[in-house]
């Protein structure tokens, strides 16, 4: 049996990097999982590759920061899988690249609005069923640049940092009903996300990709990056029985970039 048999996850951000690569794993794990973003083809193609490969999908068009989207989100995914077991805030934008002074209030607010009141409204909208059923998993999708200084990002940093108090609050509240709150916070993962950051970065800093990317790979025990995966793997073993017991935790995956 499959650790995830019978479970129902929404993946929000599933289209694309870590977010696919967490929707791909749950699915094969055995969860019908609601692969969920703003663009349509990307999530399309997802629900079409867990499909293939024999797994539940559906692939739901929604913007995060938007209430009306979000509980239809919702609402579609019980409808056409069942109650809600799991709910992956994935979801986010790296924002601006700039000194503090520089970055403007509307880019500041974007960023917060998408990487923090997003998972605030998807976590409203599901809470209460966890709660009548007494039983769920929220897990966060944060950045191990929450927790170390990463000069010019931050919106970025502050709205990942923030995932974390907000896990564990939430995590506070919910513990009498058996659901639990986690945060898994990547390091430079793999993919073209950390391409346009590095490229940013080294615009912003006058430098070459390559010396920037070099410092991102030397500031890692392992010397690499990680790979969207690594993140899935974790996610899966927190969305299952065998984590029953984990609330309120925030798991680094960065090759040994943070310890704390």
């Amino acid at each position: 049996m499959k650790t995830l048999d019978g479970r129902v996850a929404i993946v929000t951000g599933g289209g694309e990097g870590i977010g696919r690569a967490i929707a791909i794993a749950l699915a094969q794990a055995g969860a019908r999982v609601a692969v969920a973003a703003r663009r349509r083809e990307p999530i399309d193609a997802v629900e079409t590759e867990i499909r293939a490969s024999g797994g539940t999908a559906l692939a739901v068009q929604a913007d995060v920061t938007r209430e009306a989207e979000v509980s239809a989100m919702v609402a579609t995914t019980r409808a056409r899988l069942g109650p809600i077991d799991i709910l992956v805030n994935n979801a986010g934008i790296a924002g601006p690249t700039a000194n503090a002074e520089d970055i403007s209030a509307a880019d500041w607010e974007d960023v917060l609005r998408v990487n923090l009141v997003g998972p605030f409204l998807c976590c409203r909208a599901v809470i209460p069923e966890m709660k009548e059923r007494r039983r769920g998993r929220v897990i966060h999708i944060g950045s191990i640049s929450g927790k170390r200084p990463l000069a010019q990002r931050t919106p970025y940093c502050a709205s990942k940092l923030g995932l974390v108090g907000f896990a564990r609050t939430l995590a506070t509240e919910l513990g009498p009903y058996d659901v639990t709150v986690n945060t898994v916070s990547p390091g430079a993962t793999a993919g073209e996300r950390i391409e346009r950051v590095i490229a940013s970065a080294a615009s912003a800093q006058g430098k070459t990709v390559a010396e920037v990317s070099k410092a991102f790979l030397a500031s890692t025990r392992l010397g690499r990056f990680v790979q969207p995966e690594d993140t899935a793997r974790v996610v899966v073993f927190l969305a299952s029985d065998a984590a029953a017991n984990i609330t309120g935790e925030d798991i680094n995956v960065a090759a040994g970039l943070w310890m704390d």
